[in-house]
């Protein structure tokens, strides 16, 4: 069974504002947290996913560990030339056999490292959060990140409270990636999703998996689709765009009004653009 989509990093240079903007756009967002190699972020909880907005706050913390080579140098390394969706982070139930998993398809570029934090409950009780990652690489591509995450304490990080959007956001819907040609990137999407049956469309590729789907598109399909300009490929893969679901349009466009954002209705999307959405692509769909 594919692995499902456990959280999106949107790399930002100013936390605070990009903390404001999640705000208007109706999420509840959580306190700040900071990590020994420098790096904070606020997350975004939806069930069994959330948005890491990170920034590179003290960079001289980073050292010569894992965590700071392929999670805090490559976020500064991305937030030196833009801002916007740096790492798609896929969950793992068992981090070892999957890792070893990467390793055997050629894809893998960490050992599996892990790290705890103290997080906060709502009623500001202190509890212990931990992850192990196993970061993977698609040959062609430097500027999107990806790894595999699996929680070691998941009942202290997912929180109902946390999940309850005055926006009516409830679920992630996908990834949508960006590629000059999106089929040379089959054979990491498969590995990397753990999902061999790959749908091919005159659009891309995608994967369903059991929390939203991953598409590679290219650049025509992507602003045909969502109305806007995806960001600079390269030669490789680039994280354009989020999905996500809404319980009700209305109630999002009345949080977005209230919040004074500036959004687009392309078919029935509901699309912030990533000049308003620091780099990213946000794309809400009723459903």
């Amino acid at each position: 069974m594919a692995r499902g989509l456990d959280h999106i990093v949107h790399a930002v240079r100013d936390l605070d504002a990009a903390a404001e903007l999640y705000r208007r756009l109706g999420f509840t967002i959580g306190a700040r947290n900071r990590h020994p190699w420098g790096t904070h972020n606020h997350l975004v909880q939806l069930p069994g996913f959330f948005i890491e907005v990170l920034t590179m706050a003290e960079p001289g913390k980073l050292g010569t560990d894992g965590f700071s080579t392929h999670f805090g140098k490559f976020n500064q390394s991305f937030l030196s030339r833009h801002e916007g969706f740096s790492m798609l982070m896929l969950e793992s139930t068992a981090i070892e056999p999957d890792a070893a998993a990467l390793e055997a398809a050629q894809v893998a570029s960490s050992d599996v490292l892990r790290f705890e934090r103290e997080g906060k409950r709502p009623d500001g009780a202190s509890v212990t959060v931990g992850f192990s990652l196993a970061f993977a690489r698609d040959p062609s591509t430097a500027e999107t990140g990806f790894a595999l995450c699996q929680q070691h304490h998941p009942q202290n990080f997912w929180n109902p409270a946390f999940q309850q959007h005055p926006n009516g956001a409830t679920a992630v819907a996908g990834a949508v990636l960006v590629a000059e040609n999106p089929t040379d990137h089959h054979i990491f999407l498969s590995a990397f999703s753990d999902e061999r049956e790959l749908h091919a469309t005159s659009l891309g590729v995608s994967v369903t998996t059991p929390r939203g789907d991953i598409q590679i598109v290219d650049a025509a399909a992507f602003q045909s689709q969502f109305g806007v300009e995806p960001p600079y490929t390269g030669a490789g893969l680039r994280l354009a765009a989020l999905r996500i679901r809404v319980r009700e349009r209305e109630r999002l466009i009345a949080a977005l009004e209230t919040g004074e954002v500036d959004f687009a209705d392309r078919m029935g999307l509901i699309v912030i653009p990533p000049g308003q959405a620091f780099g990213a692509t946000l794309v809400f769909e009723q459903g």
